[in-house]
């Protein structure tokens, strides 16, 4: 995954000077706006380089789980960069209103302007399928940055060939707010999927009806399953379950199917650790631990012996 973040970083790079030239050519605040963001992708680019090796380190004693969750932090912080952008922009904007002034060498800045985001659009379409191939919200949120990028590029363009036909100055900066609302709700989102991530939501409506189908082929009179719990880390899932048995089976009859269980859910979710709590069936003490905090309330008496 490495060598596409420095593709990020390398995109960033020459889509800033184009951009900065764009803007020194025109005098454009739209060019100079999305010349802005494009500075910010690459600071996003370079956190993202940090996170992606932090995040693969394999486990260790102070981080038992791994370092998957890093993932969530830069996604957090690439997100809050989008917002300054957003707010940058929609501050330039606002000035150029008021205080209007012409724009110059139209064809010239529209060219660097589309040749740049036509590198982004490539780049960025490829940090999104490696993204969701491995499963990082890191590469996918550097993406589909990239991807606002050019949809920013291209209300900038429209508004520059629009100035220069119509002679509206205004229109410059009104495009430039429009693309700052657009960034603004690009922001927002990776923020809250980022909060999400670090809040250990659950795993996705799809991949749990995948769990669900997965202990239901085990189900039966002897066997059941309660307390399914999931959450994700960057690419690894965390699945635990409590998996119930009659409580005159073997140890290692309980733990076999516990086995087979576990391998059937990681050949179904890939990059998953799963957990499971072996409990005899007949005992009503193992229908009482359901909940996650299982020693806030009464517990019924067990009609075992230990």
């Amino acid at each position: 995954m490495l060598r596409l973040v420095y593709l990020s970083i390398a995109a960033a790079l020459v889509t800033i000077a184009m951009k900065f030239g764009a803007w020194a050519v025109t005098g454009s605040v739209g060019l100079l706006s999305d010349a802005a963001e494009s500075v910010v992708n690459l600071v996003a680019a370079l956190f993202a380089l940090v996170v992606v090796q932090w995040s693969t380190r394999p486990p260790d004693e102070e981080h038992t789980y791994g370092h998957e969750k890093a993932d969530y932090l830069s996604a957090g912080v690439e997100g809050a960069l989008i917002l300054l952008a957003a707010v940058t922009i929609g501050v330039s904007a606002v000035d150029r209103l008021m205080n209007p002034s012409e724009i110059s060498d139209v064809a010239v800045g529209v060219g660097i302007a589309i040749a740049a985001s036509l590198v982004n659009l490539a780049v960025g379409q490829r940090l999104i399928r490696a993204g969701r191939e491995y499963s990082s919200i890191t590469l996918e949120s550097d993406g589909r940055h990239l991807m606002t990028d050019v949809v920013t590029s291209c209300g900038v363009v429209v508004a520059v060939i629009a100035v220069a036909i119509t002679g509206i100055d205004a229109l410059d900066p009104l495009i430039a707010l429009v693309v700052a609302g657009n960034i603004l709700v690009t922001g927002v989102r990776l923020v809250r999927r980022s909060t999400d991530g670090l809040l250990d939501r659950a795993l996705t409506v799809q991949e749990l009806a995948r769990i669900h189908a997965v202990l239901d082929s085990f189900a039966s009179d002897e066997v059941q399953f309660h307390a399914l719990r999931t959450r994700r880390a960057g690419s690894r899932a965390f699945v635990s379950t409590h998996v119930l048995v009659p409580g005159d089976w073997s140890v290692q009859r309980g733990h076999d199917l516990a086995e087979q269980v576990e391998a059937a859910l990681h050949d179904t979710l890939g990059n998953v650790t799963v957990f499971t709590h072996l409990e005899p069936l007949e005992d009503p003490i193992s229908f009482a631990d359901t909940e996650l905090d299982r020693w806030s309330e009464p517990h019924p008496a067990s009609n075992g012996d230990g």
